[in-house]
């Protein structure tokens, strides 16, 4: 009896994961392609670098309003102004990088670099089932870090520094992909907004900062 009840549990417990990661893939690429469509949309109106710093911070406020709503029917809303501002605030740098002679190529290769990394991290985490917990406080940590050299770049201006910031957070994303897809495996993330938030975050600060790579090592800085 005792036996059958655990079974029983596992089951559903594996059911609940299942379910869990569906909807998170289901969301993440439709907030995607939401993303990609007001980003084409800030590129058409030629919106300005301080429009995109406007919607960034807005955005940053609503990832708050997601998350205290993500247990709610109106996470699904929030979760899509949110990704839908974070696109459209990438509208002025991709015609920045539009209008460079090999600038589509620039763009195609940062949006294919960015796919290739989060299906090859998040399929390994998947089929290899391995717990990347453990990653947590080493990646917390680098981020930190990241983002006050970050913000330390804005007033010193170093070149070398800026290459090294965006090597390193294209690494530390990298492992937050193993990480929160382990995290959904293994049941540690159980609502599936705050998980696409999680990915879709990793998705973009990888393609951001790889697009700066490629267009640095392409010559046009």
């Amino acid at each position: 009896m005792q036996s059958n009840i655990s079974l029983n549990a596992s089951r559903s417990s594996a059911i609940e994961i299942n379910k869990v990661l569906k909807n998170t893939y289901m969301l993440l690429s439709m907030t995607l392609a939401f993303s990609a469509v007001t980003a084409g949309i800030s590129m058409a109106m030629g919106l300005s670098h301080m429009a995109a710093l406007v919607m960034t911070l807005v955005s940053f406020g609503l990832l708050f309003v997601v998350n205290k709503n993500a247990d709610k029917a109106s996470g699904i809303f929030w979760i899509f102004a949110f990704t839908g501002l974070m696109g459209a605030s990438l509208g002025p740098m991709l015609n920045h990088y539009a209008a460079m002679p090999n600038g589509g190529s620039l763009i195609m290769q940062a949006l294919g670099g960015t796919a290739l990394i989060f299906f090859a991290l998040s399929g390994y985490a998947l089929t290899s089932k391995k717990d990347f917990s453990f990653m947590g406080g080493f990646l917390m940590v680098g981020l930190i870090v990241a983002v006050v050299a970050m913000i330390a770049n804005i007033f010193f201006q170093i070149p070398a520094l800026s290459l090294a910031i965006s090597a390193a957070i294209i690494m530390i994303m990298s492992g937050l992909i193993l990480f929160d897809t382990s995290r959904i495996i293994h049941g540690g993330e159980t609502n599936y907004i705050r998980a696409t938030v999680s990915l879709y975050l990793n998705i973009y600060n990888i393609f951001v900062h790889l697009l700066h790579l490629l267009g640095v090592f392409g010559g046009d800085d």
